[in-house]
Formats: structure tokens, C-alpha cells, sequence
């Protein structure tokens, strides 16, 4: 895929990331996660003391995986470097941003709010590493 069309897959609907950590003892960990694509960083929010949190804040790196669920199969993977952030402002900010693209515009500050609390996280994952494949071509 091109710069222009893993971007674009990247935004379209509501794809899930599989968010892929390492465990302290080397086991991986994968969860789902809600993102938004905000320029060369994917931005999500996570609980602090959430396995996923533990282990982004001890590695500072990640991996995403986002793919279509049917034909025609597609899908993006990216890594690279994280930074967090548990500024209230930034949590609330990205927390809705979140949650606009995956609830709507009406949903949108009440799933911001819930998520922007104490204890939560925001991660930015800087972009270093992609691979895209559409299957339909």
C-alpha cells in the first residue's frame, strides 16, 4: 500500500487495532483497541495499571494490527515508539476524539468524559514501521 492508502484504511469505519505488547516476563499480550490516526501517530487511551498500560509505560513500544473482518481481506500493521500522557486536558481532548469516530458526534462527550478520569492514559504511537496489504488487487 502507499503512504496515501494505509492512511485511508487507517480511518475508514470503525476498525478495531489489535494492540500488541510484551508481558514483563516476554509473553506477548494483544487487546483491542479505539484509535484515531493524527498525523504520523495513532492515539488511544488505556487504563494506567491495565496490562496494556503496565507494559507500553516499562517498553515504550507497540504494534498495531487493523484488518478488514471479510472479503476483500486488507489490512495495516504499524510499530514504533510510544509516549503517555495523563494530562486531564489531553485525556478529555483525545478520549473524545476517540470515542466521536466510534460512537458518533451525539455519544461522543459523555464516552469522552467516562474515559477521561483518573488513572487513565493517553498513548501516542509513533509511527516508525508500516506494512499494508489489500488482497483485492
Amino acid at each position: 500500500m502507499t503512504d496515501a492508502e494505509w492512511r485511508a484504511f487507517l480511518t475508514a469505519d470503525t476498525r478495531t487495532a489489535k494492540l500488541a505488547t510484551v508481558r514483563e516476563d516476554g509473553r506477548p499480550h494483544v487487546a483491542p483497541v479505539w484509535f484515531v490516526l493524527d498525523g504520523d501517530t495513532l492515539v488511544f487511551t488505556t487504563g494506567a495499571t491495565s496490562v496494556k498500560g503496565r507494559n507500553l509505560r516499562r517498553t515504550g513500544y507497540a504494534a498495531v494490527a487493523v484488518d478488514t473482518d471479510g472479503p476483500p481481506y486488507a489490512f495495516v500493521t504499524v510499530e514504533g515508539p510510544v509516549s503517555i500522557s495523563d494530562d486531564q486536558d489531553e485525556k478529555l481532548r483525545w478520549a473524545t476524539a476517540v470515542a466521536r469516530r466510534y460512537v458518533g458526534d451525539k455519544l461522543a462527550p459523555a464516552f469522552g468524559a467516562r474515559n477521561a478520569v483518573p488513572g487513565e492514559i493517553v498513548v501516542r504511537l509513533s509511527i516508525a514501521k508500516v506494512v499494508g496489504m489489500d488482497l483485492s488487487d
